[in-house]
């Protein structure tokens, strides 16, 4: 049965309500459900713009026109959207053959899975996605897991050649399947399939009204612009003023230099450990006067040893898991994450660092581990504030970056400049700066970035960067890896963001020891990362 309010189409049939309703110029978003009322609930999307729209009943159903996009649904409840007379997107549909293109199917509580299929376009091309190292730049013939993961940031958001843009609204694990005989998005524990048909006349275009739904990035201020020193990792305050120092005497600005992980006591406790940074506001003070931010490293892990883990478990600020042991990784120890889905946690974790980080001067910060990493990557182990990990996963980036932007925005800070291995749909407008995490260093590893790069303009992410040379290894001795750290500071040089990082060799600890075996605040460093550390050529290059 096909009704309309409000401009917005409801159908109902056996097992299935569902909605067609406007969301912006020439963007339609549909939502079903298997029973019950449609969740309310938009996620992480910005509130829908005014739009040129009017629903009517038609001969053999319903159509909804908003702007030049329009969608069509026949009596039997299949769905097209076309641009005039042009079909952009078609729901394959047999009612004889059974052939349904949505599907759900109960998956434990109020949660199921949810299966969407449409017609594929032989000529189609398809871009987007976040990035990660599959080294695709047309994703037609893909198949992409909906899931976050270390040198993997899913934004479910693709551009089709065809002229629309694809938006699947949920924060579920799941797949899309972008095959030549059909494509299928599945969310694997949701309450609610939803998505957005977004048409524009250009690439642009798309991107922008995309931009317009999820938030568009502050601009970058100018000081941001300049190179960003790191490397696993300076192990004391006087190890990175001297680095800092030598790149003043040598007549080279830094943006930003990096204090990285494990400059704590242990991991949750979210402050500097006094044996190895004594004076962190003279370090700040020093810094300044050159010229130079300190970007500090915060995991959101908790060791089971912190000072903090008992009174954040008794309130329930961290991630719990739904059988067993609440501890989700092993990292020098049982640890869990804070839970940035709970408002309460994110303050707290943010006040430790106003504390311990922010009095001291400290104005960004470095947020790694922002997928989560756990391990095994059993996503419905995990319980959130939110709900099971199976159907809010997804979201964890976004929170995280929120919590942190928001604590800045209270303290009246303007520039927000915030570094973060992985993101979500609206993460762009928290300030942050998205890298691609630990990948490899090698020609066919740079080559991924660069098609990487790509991918994450499209999802809206203006500020994007890698680690330069590669995060796994590199000898700075070996001629064949200086040319690799060459080639891949040329590539950084154009990117948003001109920053070095990695884990260098270091002659001196030939084999790193497992941070399970480490001792307090002295996991190992790597060998030095510095652009005149790959020999004179290279350095003449570089500077």
């Amino acid at each position: 049965m096909i009704t309309i309010q409000n401009n917005t189409i409801l159908f109902r049939r056996r097992g299935e309500l569902l909605a067609i309703e406007p969301y912006g110029p020439s963007i339609i978003r549909v939502r079903a459900v298997p029973s019950g009322d449609l969740v309310e609930n938009s996620w992480t999307l910005l509130p829908p713009q005014p739009a040129d729209c009017r629903a009517e009943v038609i001969a053999d159903g319903a159509r909804l026109q908003c702007g030049k996009l329009s969608a069509v649904i026949t009596k039997s409840g299949k769905i097209s959207f076309w641009r005039g007379n042009t079909r952009l997107l078609e729901e394959v549909w047999d009612v004889q053959c059974n052939i349904d293109a949505r599907t759900f199917r109960y998956s434990g509580g109020d949660l199921f899975s949810a299966d969407i299929v449409f017609h594929p376009q032989p000529d189609e091309h398809f871009y987007g996605l976040g990035h990660e190292s599959h080294g695709c730049f047309d994703l037609k013939g893909s198949v992409i897991d909906l899931c976050q993961k270390n040198s993997k940031c899913t934004i479910p958001f693709m551009i089709s050649s065809k002229g629309y843009g694809f938006l699947w609204n949920n924060p579920s694990i799941g797949r899309v399947d972008l095959g030549y005989n059909q494509t299928r998005w599945t969310a694997q524990a949701t309450r609610q399939m939803d998505y957005l048909i977004i048409e524009g006349g250009n690439e642009a275009e798309i991107v922008r009204r995309f931009c317009n739904l999820t938030g568009k990035a502050p601009p970058l201020p100018e000081w941001a612009s300049g190179l960003w020193q790191s490397k696993l990792r300076y192990e004391n305050q006087e190890e990175l003023l001297e680095i800092a120092r030598e790149y003043q005497r040598r007549g080279i600005q830094l943006s930003i230099i990096v204090c990285d992980y494990f400059h704590w006591p242990q991991q949750g406790d979210w402050k500097f450990d006094k044996r190895f940074w004594p004076d962190p506001k003279a370090m700040v003070d020093e810094l300044a006067d050159m010229g130079i931010r300190l970007l500090v490293s915060v995991w959101p892990t908790v060791e089971l040893r912190s000072e903090n883990y008992e009174e954040m478990a008794e309130r329930n600020l961290l991630i719990r898991t739904e059988r067993g042991l609440d501890y989700t990784l092993v990292c020098r120890g049982l640890l869990t994450y804070y839970d940035p889905t709970n408002p309460e946690a994110g303050k707290f974790l943010f006040e430790k660092c106003r504390q311990n980080y922010y009095e001291y001067g400290v104005r960004h910060f470095w947020l790694d581990e922002a997928e989560p990493e756990i391990e095994p990557y059993d996503y419905d182990h995990l319980r959130y504030h939110l709900g099971n990990g199976m159907e809010v996963s997804n979201l964890y980036p976004y929170y995280h970056a929120k919590n942190f932007y928001e604590g800045q925005k209270a303290l009246a800070q303007k520039d927000i400049v915030n570094l973060t291995r992985c993101a979500w749909l609206g993460s762009q407008r928290f300030g942050v700066v998205v890298w691609t995490g630990d990948v490899e260093s090698t020609f066919d590893s740079l080559r991924r970035q660069v098609i990487a790069a790509q991918h994450m303009a499209i999802c809206g992410f203006p500020w994007w960067t890698t680690d330069t040379g590669g995060f796994l290894s590199g000898d700075p001795d070996d001629p064949a890896y200086r040319e690799l750290y060459v080639r891949w500071f040329q590539f950084s040089v154009f990117c948003p963001i001109l920053r070095l990082h990695g884990m260098r060799f270091r002659a001196d600890r030939p084999k790193v020891p497992g941070f399970s075996r480490c001792l307090d605040s002295l996991c190992p460093s790597g060998g030095p990362n510095e652009i005149w550390s790959f020999g004179e050529e290279a350095y003449v290059i570089m500077r």
